[in-house]
């Protein structure tokens, strides 16, 4: 442990009035085995922060901020990496709120352990001593690789919703499994997750859809989604989806119903687009239960896609970024548009067409577990390389002709970005009319009212 801990750190130690420790997530990871180089730092102490203040200061640490309610003190070293410190202390919740309604500091390293989650992340790390210290097991629960909650796990949960989101996305990153009491515990207490914010519950499902990359687990972004099922929460927070689960879909195109398609689909989806793969089906539900069928699906889903998003408070880049996904997920998705049509669509929505391919083959990977190219996308590549190899444009750049071209043939200065469209589109079928001479003289057939 000593030697991932910088000098900086270990003469702080040397400098505090009482034992300082790392707890939390860096000394799980270490004693697990798991990468630790870009693991943040937290440090604790039978210290109260002006003590340790002082101690920090001496030693050549910037304080970045002091919360004396909490005994927390910010502050980064001189090679500006950032620590947190907080005083020993034992934390009363009162079931429903997030936030501990009283905070007593103690010198007892117990009952600091039992105010954290999980055994794994309450094991210590005596800094001077070169000893770790590990009042309630957690080392046996970090070689066995388990969750296990530091007290009665109905007790733990009930103190802070959050907690259950915590529980899917660590279990994800870490590929630790957690016991059946932690897994009841949580389910009992599923419905404390409608008590955190919005955009809390946002950043811990987007942690949780990018689990896999923390530590290398390659499942741990379904892990994380499938635990948060397990115990409720998923329905809690996107039940728009769960309404999905034990609804059958057609056997010859899919192994699994509607929600765990979804969540397949996001097991093998590229992290750019993980969260329209989760969410790309999300109109089935309604549509099935309005009509019987799941025809209209992606246009419903787009809608839903949005409530979904906005209820969360997600960026409104990434609403209308997975709602156009969802949108057109299902387009072409037999293979018989006619080419013309294809590449109209395919200038209408150039910017999309990268991530639109990587939904595609998550979805076409999630019915089956069948890796091979999409045959849709195979279809698409081989269009676009014909289309390159002709010169077709694909955007506006790429056109003959510009705005300025047009207002001097006396467009309308309103009328300059519909009337370029056209052109994009009509080039893009006729690739050899993309010159300025046969492009103006279509533009002004166009100004005299016949179609382009």
């Amino acid at each position: 442990m000593k030697g991932i801990l910088t000098e900086n750190l270990i003469h702080l130690a040397k400098n505090c009035p009482a034992p300082l420790y790392v707890v939390g997530g860096s000394v799980r990871d270490f004693l697990a085995n798991l990468d630790c180089d870009s693991q943040d730092i937290d440090l604790c102490a039978p210290l109260q922060p002006d003590e340790f203040l002082a101690a920090a200061k001496k030693s050549g640490f910037i304080p970045q901020a002091v919360y004396k309610h909490t005994g927390t003190v910010k502050l980064t070293d001189n090679n500006g990496k950032d620590y947190e410190f907080t005083s020993f202390r034992s934390d009363k919740y009162v079931r429903g709120v997030h936030s501990p309604v009283e905070i007593f500091f103690t010198d007892d390293i117990v009952k600091d352990a039992k105010r954290r989650d999980f055994k794994a992340n309450a094991v210590y790390y005596d800094i001077q001593a070169e000893r770790f210290v590990d009042p309630l097991g957690g080392i046996s629960d970090i070689q066995n690789k388990r969750f296990s909650t530091v007290d009665d796990a109905k007790k733990v949960f009930g103190e802070d919703g959050l907690r259950l989101m915590r529980l899917a996305r660590q279990s994800g990153q870490t590929g630790f499994t957690p016991t059946e009491e932690c897994l009841f515990g949580a389910k009992q207490n599923a419905a404390l997750i409608r008590d955190i914010s919005a955009e809390r519950i946002f950043t811990e499902l987007s942690a949780c859809l990018l689990a896999d990359e923390k530590y290398g687990n390659p499942t741990g972004h379904y892990d994380a989604l499938k635990i948060l099922n397990a115990v409720g929460v998923l329905k809690e927070i996107l039940p728009e989806l769960c309404l999905g689960e034990n609804m059958i879909q057609r056997a010859d195109f899919h192994n699994y119903d509607v929600l765990e398609h979804s969540l397949r689909a996001l097991l093998y989806a590229d992290k750019k687009v993980r969260l329209a793969a989760l969410l790309h089906d999300v109109g089935k539900p309604y549509c099935k239960t309005r009509s019987g069928h799941s025809h209209g699906h992606d246009k419903e889903g787009e809608r839903i896609v949005r409530e979904i998003l906005r209820r969360l408070k997600a960026p409104n880049k990434t609403i209308e970024h997975t709602a156009e996904l969802t949108r057109w997920h299902m387009y072409d998705f037999n293979g018989e548009t006619k080419e013309n049509k294809l590449r109209k669509f395919f200038v209408e929505h150039f910017p999309l067409l990268p991530d639109l391919a990587l939904l595609k083959q998550a979805d076409f990977s999630g019915c089956k577990d069948d890796l091979s190219p999409c045959p849709t996308n195979v279809k698409w590549e081989k269009l676009q390389n014909k289309m390159k190899s002709e010169n077709a444009p694909m955007t506006l750049k790429a056109l003959a002709v510009n705005g300025k071209d047009l207002l001097s043939l006396g467009v309308q200065k309103q009328n300059v970005a519909k009337l370029l469209n056209k052109l994009l589109v009509h080039t893009a079928i006729n690739p050899k009319d993309n010159t300025k001479e046969r492009l103006l003289k279509l533009a002004a057939a166009t100004i005299q009212g016949e179609n382009l």
